[in-house]
């Protein structure tokens, strides 16, 4: 029985895959559509930016997003080449809970010519409460029509 891939999964794996700091913090693709990817990061010890609380450092959060946004970006069916962040917007909401993974959903919603537009949502376990929210631009160096 042959294995079938969601829309886009297979060009964001090979994008997370490919990018080492994605590899060193342990992203892992969760879920993928047309123009969205869901990615986990494992809380890990040595990416904690508070040691008496034990909270995630933001700047590993951020990370998180601007690679599950690039990752959107790239499996949206219009887009047909490479991508790079213009800019990215995080409001931090909470602190994430201490031990627990952070999973940012990321959705391209818009694709023009030269630009694509993300916005993304960072969560613990508690999925009622983000952590943080993101809108972000990115360039589009193929076709996108």
């Amino acid at each position: 029985m042959r294995e079938t891939t969601k829309p886009g999964e297979a060009v964001a794996r090979a994008f997370i895959g490919a990018v080492p700091h994605a590899r060193e913090l342990g992203f892992e693709i969760d879920c993928t559509g047309a123009g969205e990817v869901e990615l986990v990061m494992p809380w890990r010890e040595d990416l904690v930016g508070d040691p008496v609380s034990g909270v995630l450092h933001g700047g590993a959060v951020f990370t998180l997003m601007d690679t599950a946004s690039g990752a959107a970006v790239l499996s949206h069916p219009q887009v047909k080449g490479p991508t790079a962040t213009l800019g990215l917007r995080i409001d931090y909401m909470r602190a994430a809970t201490p031990g627990q993974a952070i999973r940012v959903c990321a959705e391209c919603h818009h694709v023009t010519r030269t630009v694509a537009f993300v916005r993304a949502t960072a969560f613990d376990d508690d999925r009622a409460h983000p952590v943080a929210m993101a809108t972000g631009s990115f360039t589009l160096g193929g076709d996108a029509s």
